[in-house]
């Protein structure tokens, strides 16, 4: 089938910065997730100079062109992005404080396939394009719903358009 996308999490565990404390050695974690074909995402990490598959998340229902580790980093929560054929923007979530499941919900079903996601380097704001030649701008509310918060359409006349972000 075939792999499309691949994307790092960030270099330490969830939660270990918040856990241990500043003065606390952390330990580096080699960790990554891809996404193709077979519509999975699997989620790999390395032990013993091998690479072992950790997970398999189900959600998509065709290919999956890309995914986005969220650089969270110290955070008990890892949360990844994924794009897919199926025009479905996932975002998957696992709190290592209440029992460490991955959930998923749909961030928007778009008109037509999305292609990339990519984090904001805080890991706050997610970019998003796809084949409607628009980049979309996704923000979590207070209340935990995904926001569109800016949006640039490449297809205008008159060229692209500044994004705001609140």
């Amino acid at each position: 089938m075939g792999c499309n996308s691949v994307s790092w999490s960030p270099a330490v565990n969830p939660g270990s910065l918040v856990e241990g404390g500043a003065r606390s050695p952390v330990t580096a974690v080699k960790r990554l997730v891809t996404g193709g074909g077979d519509m999975l995402l699997k989620i790999w990490m390395e032990e013993n100079g091998e690479w072992v598959m950790e997970e398999k998340l189900e959600g998509h229902s065709d290919w999956v062109r890309d995914v986005a580790w969220c650089p969270g980093i110290g955070l008990p929560i890892s949360r990844i992005a994924s794009c897919s054929q199926d025009c479905k923007v996932m975002i998957w979530t696992k709190d290592e404080t209440v029992g460490g499941k991955w959930n998923s919900v749909v961030l928007k079903t778009f008109s037509d396939v999305v292609w990339h996601g990519s984090w904001s380097i805080t890991g706050d704001i997610l970019a998003v394009s796809g084949a409607d030649n628009k980049v979309t701008l996704w923000k979590e509310s207070m209340e935990g719903a995904w926001v569109c918060v800016s949006e640039v359409d490449k297809g205008q006349e008159g060229g692209t358009q500044q994004p705001q972000i609140s």
